[in-house]
């Protein structure tokens, strides 16, 4: 792969763009610290804006390497930052990026979490050379699955106690698209 970095991606209707330091207060408000936001998440509300700041220096800092890719979800009218989106985890060998992504609930099934995904799809194929895509979810979390579904990644199976939780494990179902599949759409 080419790695290229967060770089600014564009939608109709959202900018991806990386985070900065004072994202921390809307980051923290709009869906950090919300429960049913992390419900099915892999971490924990945020106890306090510091946890925020704290989460948000380390992505900062590690922006000065081209193989990390994390962005902040930004709606254009307003500039209102609602969510997440980045690459969790990635492997060369396979040209493998798996993408996970968050947003605050009052933007839920308004079809930003879509646009933002698609968005990653069209630049780790087409900029990064990236060969599959993957992303999963917690089977009780079926709106994830339908983001997913929209943008053209499809349904693989379930990895039984793939996701580690604070105190459990949880299965996660698992979608994918390869970039064969994405240049014959």
């Amino acid at each position: 792969m080419v790695h290229k970095g967060t770089v600014r991606l564009e939608t109709d209707r959202l900018v991806l763009r990386r985070f900065t330091l004072d994202d921390a207060p809307a980051m923290f408000d709009n869906w950090a610290n919300d429960p049913e936001v992390t419900k099915y998440l892999s971490w924990e509300p945020h106890a306090d804006l510091g946890v925020t700041r704290e989460i948000l220096k380390t992505w900062v800092n590690s922006y000065d390497y081209k193989n990390y890719y994390s962005w902040a979800i930004e709606i254009k009218e307003g500039k209102t930052l609602i969510g997440s989106i980045s690459s969790v985890e990635g492997r060369e060998n396979i040209r493998m990026v798996h993408i996970g992504y968050c947003i605050g609930k009052p933007w839920w099934h308004q079809g930003y979490v879509s646009a933002a995904l698609a968005a990653l799809i069209r630049f780790f194929f087409d900029e990064v050379g990236a060969n599959r895509i993957e992303s999963c979810h917690e089977p009780a979390n079926i709106h994830s699955g339908d983001v997913m579904k929209k943008c053209g990644m499809q349904y693989e199976g379930i990895h039984r106690q793939a996701i580690y939780k604070p105190d459990k494990f949880a299965d996660a179902c698992y979608y994918a698209i390869l970039a064969e599949d994405y240049r014959n759409r």
